[in-house]
């Protein structure tokens, strides 16, 4: 499902317009990376929650000509889906 489409899914089943539901998309979005930056996690009940992780720096090569490179350390998002998503697909 692309973005457009959860979108138009939204307006159709709370009955708002697809400018509302793209509105109320995005401020979600947002919403969420502002709580992750700012204090390194966000729990959703029944989806389940968003963590920083830090991945530290290691070496690594270029896979077209296999040359050694660097890869410098960075955060990263790592998602834990809840039980109630878990059983849902299952």
């Amino acid at each position: 499902m692309t973005k457009a489409e959860l979108i138009a899914k939204i307006a159709e089943e709370t009955g708002i317009t697809k400018s509302q539901a793209d509105k109320v998309v995005n401020t979600l979005v947002d919403v969420v990376t502002e709580e992750i930056k700012s204090s390194g996690s966000m729990t959703l009940a029944g989806l389940g929650s968003f963590t920083v992780v830090r991945r530290e720096a290691r070496k690594g090569h270029n896979p077209k000509t296999m040359a050694p490179m660097d890869i410098p350390a960075s955060n990263a998002v790592k998602f834990k889906s809840a039980k109630a998503l878990k059983d849902a697909v299952n």
